[in-house]
């Protein structure tokens, strides 16, 4: 398990089994990919929220609990857990996004628009 911080831009991310415990005990979990890549599957729970729009919701995300944050690979996890952190919020990006996720055996969500 790791948690890793990037010294120059104060991002963190969280390697996927670290991410599967904070999963398995309720964590905030936001997906950053676009509609139709979120139908195709994602994370059980995680609430669609594609990077265009994440500045109109940044007021609504808990500011007392850490945000999870995925993508399909990383990247743009990575971007967005970075933008939530210069505003204040304690985000992770989750490494490997939903494709390690998957590929790790954990169940993946068909279709359903959990917002």
């Amino acid at each position: 398990m790791w948690i890793h911080g990037e010294e120059t831009t104060g991002m963190l991310e969280i390697d996927p089994d670290a991410f599967a415990a904070a999963h398995a005990a309720g964590g905030y979990v936001i997906d950053v990919r676009e509609d139709y890549e979120y139908v195709a599957g994602h994370v059980p729970g995680a609430r669609l929220t594609p990077l265009a729009h994440l500045v109109s919701v940044v007021t609504q995300l808990p500011s007392t609990e850490p945000v999870y944050v995925i993508c399909a690979s990383g990247n743009r996890s990575k971007a967005a857990a970075g933008m939530l952190r210069r505003v204040g919020l304690d985000a992770y990006s989750v490494a490997g996004g939903t494709a390690a996720w998957a590929q790790a055996g954990r169940p993946v969500v068909l279709g359903a628009r959990e917002r």
